[in-house]
C-alpha cells in the first residue's frame, strides 16, 4: 500500500491566543498553527506513525504556502494539495478560556477548500491506500461535495476502509436540515463513523434544529439518539459507529454489541483538536488489528493529552507520548 490513511476536508491557518483565559476582546497576541479536522487527523495519523496525506486545496497565496509548508514538516504528504488561484486559504481565530469557553471564528467567504474536486480526486491513489477519512463540513459546499461523494464511492469498491468524522459546523450550512440531509448520502458507504452525542443526533434526526442552534441535549433527545443510532445498525448491521461522549468516554456500537470505554481524568488546557486526536488514535489502533477496548483507550489518551495542552495541530501526541501515558495511568 501507499499510504495508511488519506483525508479530505477543509484547511485552514490557525491563530491561538496566547493570552490563556483571556477574554477575546482582550488577547494580545497569537500564536500559529494548521487545522481544520481532516487536516488535524492527518498530522496526528502521522505522528502516531501512519503514512499519510492530504487532500485539500489552498490558495495561491502566502497562507497556502504556509500550510503546505506546516503539513510536509509534520510528514503529511501534500502532492494532492491543489492550488485554487480565485479563493483563499480558510483562516480560524481562537481564543482560550479554560475550561469550558473556546471561542472560535472562522474566515471561510469563499475558502480554496470548498473547490477542491472530483478530477482532484482522481489524481490520488486510492485503490493503494489503505484508509480513508472523510468530514461532513467538506459536504456543504462546492465541488468539494461531489469530490466526497466521489471518494466515498471510489472506496467502497476497493478493499479501502472508510472513516468518517460527523464534524458539525452549523455555521457553514445554509439550514439545519442540510447537514443531516448531505451526509446521511454518504453513510451507507462509512465503514467506521465518529461523532460526538450532538453529531450523531444531528447526522440522524429528522429535527436536528436544536443541535444546529447549539442547544444542549435533552433526556428526550439522548432517548431519541439511542433509537436513532439502533435503527441504522438494524440496516447496516456492518458498520461500526463510535459514539464520544465527554468525560464519560466513548461507545462503540457495531453489529448488536456495545463496547464502553472511559476517559481519562485529565486537567483542561484547551479542548479543540482533541476529537481530531482521538479520531487519529481511532484510525491507527484500528489498522494495526486492534480488538475495540484497546482501539478506544489508546484514542481516549491521544485526545486527553491535547486537552492538556496548548494548540491543536502542534498538540498532537507521538506514539510514544501516548503509550507512556497509559502506562502511567495503569500503575
Amino acid at each position: 500500500m501507499t499510504y495508511d490513511l488519506m483525508t479530505l476536508g477543509r484547511v485552514s491557518m490557525d491563530l491561538f491566543s496566547l493570552q490563556i483565559g483571556a477574554p477575546f476582546s482582550e488577547i494580545k497576541s497569537f500564536d500559529t498553527g494548521v487545522g481544520g479536522s481532516p487536516i488535524n487527523i492527518a498530522i496526528g495519523s502521522s505522528r502516531l506513525g501512519l503514512k499519510t496525506a492530504a487532500l485539500t486545496a489552498v490558495g495561491e497565496d502566502m497562507v497556502g504556502n504556509f500550510v503546505i509548508d506546516f503539513l510536509q514538516n509534520e510528514g503529511v504528504d501534500t502532492q494532492f494539495v491543489t492550488r485554487k488561484a480565485d479563493a483563499r486559504t480558510g483562516l480560524a481565530v481562537l481564543g482560550i478560556e479554560p475550561p469550558d469557553k473556546f471561542p472560535l471564528v472562522f474566515y471561510r467567504e469563499n475558502p480554496a477548500d470548498v473547490y477542491f474536486s472530483i478530477e482532484d480526486v482522481k489524481a490520488a491513489p486510492i485503490e493503494s491506500t489503505r484508509a480513508v477519512l472523510l468530514s461532513g463540513t467538506a459536504l456543504s459546499r462546492g465541488s468539494a461535495r461531489d469530490a466526497t461523494l466521489y471518494l466515498a464511492e471510489v472506496a467502497s469498491r476497493t478493499e479501502t476502509t472508510l472513516f468518517m468524522d460527523l464534524d458539525v459546523r452549523p455555521d457553514q450550512w445554509a439550514h439545519p436540515l442540510a447537514y443531516g440531509l448531505n451526509v446521511r448520502t454518504v453513510l451507507p458507504a462509512v465503514d467506521v463513523i465518529i461523532g460526538t452525542e450532538e453529531e450523531f443526533y444531528s447526522a440522524l434526526s429528522p429535527n436536528p434544529e436544536p443541535i444546529m442552534a447549539k442547544e444542549p441535549m435533552n433526556e428526550a433527545m439522548h432517548k431519541e439518539l439511542n433509537q436513532l443510532v439502533q435503527a441504522m445498525l438494524n440496516r447496516h448491521p456492518e458498520k461500526v459507529l463510535v459514539v464520544k461522549r465527554g468525560a464519560q468516554g466513548i461507545s462503540v456500537f457495531r453489529d448488536g454489541d456495545v463496547t464502553d470505554v472511559s476517559g481519562f481524568p485529565v486537567e483542561i488546557v484547551n479542548t479543540v483538536g482533541a476529537g481530531d486526536a482521538f479520531a487519529s488514535g481511532l484510525i491507527y489502533g484500528y489498522l494495526q488489528g486492534w480488538n475495540w477496548l484497546q482501539i478506544g483507550r489508546f484514542a481516549n489518551a491521544c485526545g486527553a493529552l491535547v486537552v492538556t495542552r496548548h494548540g491543536c495541530a502542534k498538540a498532537m501526541p507521538y506514539n510514544e507520548e501516548v503509550q507512556t501515558f497509559i502506562a502511567s495511568k495503569e500503575k
